[in-house]
């Protein structure tokens, strides 16, 4: 059965999920985080990637990003991926795959539900009890989008920008998203449409999507999306 295609457009955000091979460790000490993110950054310029978000769990990563290519996510992973490989390889005299194979990565209407998957990604570590409070985990961008720290490879988004006049006003804004927990539908929502490589959207973004790429881009019955009537 041949592997459905990526749902890709440059200029709409995607999130993406990169998991260790058998849900394994891909990350023993805090160097290899480091290590990540300094290629994370380096790579997500050279491809021309804009990273809004970011979580690095133990055997699994989310970014959240808009690529300015068609080919910039995946040239991303895959530089990113290759050189963590040899990384930990290296390091641990280690060999083999590490990664999970393909990563996986779902299309999001910007306006509808960006920020709620910056909240999804950011509150990994809580819904994990791996902590109380996502500004409590070191590898995570919450501390920038929450708490105001400085970063040279987070790139906030205009919706993040929307938020308020300045950036006190904007940070204070989204730490108000956090007192309140994500709504289990939408948390499936966003589960479903990245495991499933789907669009996150209404049923109008999702025909639009479709009709553009000419594939569907959501559970269903195969085949061309019908056109939308103006």
């Amino acid at each position: 059965m041949p592997r459905r295609p990526r749902i890709i457009v440059p200029g709409i955000p995607l999130h993406i999920i990169q998991r260790g091979n058998n849900r394994q460790a891909c990350f023993f000490a805090d160097e290899d985080y480091c290590f990540y993110l300094d290629c994370l950054q380096e790579y997500s310029l050279s491809t021309n990637c804009a990273i809004h978000a970011y979580v690095l769990m133990t055997n699994h990563v989310h970014l959240l990003l808009t690529p300015k290519h068609i080919e910039s996510a995946g040239n991303l992973m895959k530089r990113l991926g290759q050189r963590y490989v040899q990384y930990i390889n290296r390091s641990y005299k280690r060999s083999g795959t590490l990664w999970e194979g393909r990563f996986r990565s779902s299309i999001i209407q910007q306006d509808l539900y960006l920020l709620t998957c910056q909240r999804y990604i950011e509150m990994n570590p809580v819904r994990a009890g791996m902590v109380n409070h996502p500004g409590e985990y070191n590898w995570s961008s919450y501390r920038v989008n929450g708490q105001g720290e400085p970063s040279e490879m987070i790139i906030h988004h205009p919706l993040y920008g929307d938020l308020g006049h300045g950036d006190e006003e904007r940070v204070s804004a989204y730490r108000e998203f956090f007192m309140n927990e994500l709504d289990p539908v939408e948390i499936d929502k966003v589960r479903k449409a990245t495991n499933g490589n789907f669009a996150l959207g209404s049923n109008r973004f999702q025909e639009e999507i479709g009709n553009m790429l000419g594939h569907r881009v959501s559970p269903g019955q195969a085949g061309r999306p019908r056109k939308i009537k103006d």
